[in-house]
């Protein structure tokens, strides 16, 4: 990121940064963004190592939330963000990073300069890769999740560079969504009249550094979270919000478990034959994987098993719905 391109390019651009805990990864995020110290605002989730000091030493501004409210990174987001702009209040454009990935040369300025020549887009995001998808097959799974569709699209992921004035029309992110803030702030946006663009460019590597079953058992447990609120926000008609999602975490999640235990009551052994719905289903996707073999075979698989954790995350929603309950963010590492 040192050359004089990337260094002059973005003068329109700040940057916020979350974080809780990243350690050697927020180094490595921060250093990634060093011609931009100046414009960088980093924000902490009640981080435990030593976030805080060394975000000190390498960016503008560092504000460190307090627990008045529970953690969330919309929450942190809105926070760097007004700081941003309180030292910065010309910017016209923002990129969010989160602490566990790297911006990668060239991204800012040619984000910032499609945002110049595009007066109607409020967002603007590229292809996020995984550092390590070799190291577990659920890393793997994350950087096949981060290859959406290039051009217009209608939601983007954390990280992104937003257009100031279309962000502050709307209020930025809500702050009480644990997950799935994205695409929820993406919806209010398109309602606005305003559009979402992914490009054909490399954007930024993330180190996702999930290694264990329970890891990723609790990241889709958190999205099937993120899915019950969002649609319980969206969910009506035209935009149907996280609905498809929702309905088929109960649907594979509980409602062929149950129509299995129901037909086995009712006729032995021979109602078990329900289950083969999981294999048929597998098989299905695997199938029309666009991808090599074995991750087309491993990513049917696994999202087929999490519809269980997602199931998990929306009964949560619900108990918390019931009692009036803030929801807490659901940490995998």
């Amino acid at each position: 990121m040192g050359s004089s391109e990337e260094q002059s390019a973005p003068l329109t651009v700040g940057v916020v940064v979350i974080g809780r805990n990243e350690g050697c990864r927020l180094s490595k995020c921060l250093d990634s963004m060093t011609p931009l110290m100046d414009r960088l605002v980093y924000v902490d989730s009640g981080s435990t190592d030593r976030s805080v000091v060394m975000a000190r030493n390498k960016s503008k501004a560092v504000v460190e939330l307090d627990n008045s409210a529970p953690f969330t990174a919309a929450r942190a987001r809105n926070e760097g963000f007004r700081r941003l702009r309180q030292f910065a209040v010309e910017l016209p454009y923002a990129q969010f990073v989160d602490g566990d990935c790297e911006i990668v040369p060239g991204w800012l300025g040619a984000a910032a300069a499609f945002l110049d020549a595009h007066r109607e887009v409020a967002v603007v995001c590229g292809r996020l890769r995984e550092r390590h998808p070799d190291r577990s097959v659920y890393n793997m799974l994350c950087d096949i999740e981060w290859d959406t569709p290039v051009g217009q699209a209608r939601s983007c992921g954390g990280n992104a560079m937003v257009r100031a004035e279309a962000f502050e029309s709307i209020g930025g992110f809500r702050t009480d969504l644990i997950a799935g803030e994205e695409p929820e702030l993406c919806v209010r946006l398109r309602s606005a009249g305003w559009t979402i663009w992914r490009l054909d460019r490399e954007m930024a590597l993330h180190d996702a550094a999930i290694i264990r079953f329970g890891q990723w058992w609790k990241r889709s447990k958190r999205a099937g979270y993120g899915f019950a609120q969002g649609a319980s926000l969206h969910g009506a008609l035209p935009e149907r919000f996280s609905v498809r999602e929702s309905r088929r975490a109960w649907l594979w999640g509980l409602g062929v478990p149950l129509a299995a235990a129901i037909c086995a009551a009712l006729m032995g052994p021979l109602g078990l034959v329900i289950l083969a719905a999981y294999p048929l289903q597998i098989v299905r996707l695997a199938l029309t994987g666009k991808r090599s073999p074995r991750q087309n075979w491993l990513r049917a698989i696994f999202l087929v098993a999490g519809k269980f954790p997602e199931l998990l995350g929306q009964l949560a929603f619900l108990v918390n719905r019931y009692r009036g309950t803030l929801a807490r963010i659901i940490e995998y590492k």
